[in-house]
């Protein structure tokens, strides 16, 4: 991807269903509006109109896995050309609930897509394009399915067994150790404030290093 010396930055949200990091994007926006930075608000699957009808084949409909992972990188790649490289181009910062990270997670290591699948539709959608920030909001299994059980009408993930999100538990913690760069982890089984000021310290880390 094109480079430029006012290029914005690109911070994702990651973690399994029911991490709660979703709650804490309120937040997050206002903590960069305090450096008086424009902020996109985005999410996948999902950001566009294509990718919001995607996204409730997604989310409720079976299919193949490699089926399901296509589709997330079809969505991705309208996603990516007509919101994300756009704002960045122009200097705002992309905060987006979920990106490639999740597809490693759920499509590969919990549905069993070859990751060098992955890695192939990755390089073709996104070019160059990484995520400048990744904030990974982690609670134990047992937390998260009970944070699940008692929230809304789940989706078809939501409703996977507990072995299903120890596999992405454990996909998550592996990408955040490969890359301890970009990677912030979280601990989400906190109370609500104690998470988020979690969330601002790794922030203002951010910003003290670029």
């Amino acid at each position: 991807m094109t480079k430029t010396k006012n290029r914005g930055k690109f911070i994702t949200l990651e973690g399994m269903d029911g991490a709660g990091k979703s709650t804490h994007i309120p937040n997050i926006i206002a903590a960069l509006k305090r450096h008086h930075i424009e902020v996109v608000s985005t999410r996948e699957p999902g950001g566009t109109r294509l990718g919001e009808e995607l996204r409730a084949l997604l989310l409720f409909e079976s299919m193949h896995p490699e089926t399901e992972t296509l589709l997330m990188f079809a969505a991705r790649r309208e996603h990516i050309a007509t919101v994300i490289e756009p704002a960045l181009e122009r200097g705002a910062y992309v905060l987006s609930d979920r990106f490639t990270d999740a597809t490693y997670a759920y499509q590969s290591s919990a549905k069993g897509v070859a990751k060098v699948k992955i890695k192939q539709l990755e390089k073709w959608v996104q070019g160059s394009l990484q995520p400048d920030l990744t904030l990974l909001f982690d609670v134990p299994v047992e937390v998260s399915l009970k944070r699940l059980a008692d929230a809304r009408e789940p989706d078809k993930f939501e409703r996977e067994d507990a072995r299903f999100f120890e596999k992405l538990r454990d996909a998550y913690l592996s990408r955040a150790a490969e890359n301890p760069t970009r990677f912030r982890v979280i601990d989400a089984n906190q109370a609500l404030e104690k998470v988020k000021s979690e969330v601002n310290v790794k922030l203002e880390e951010f910003f003290a290093t670029i």
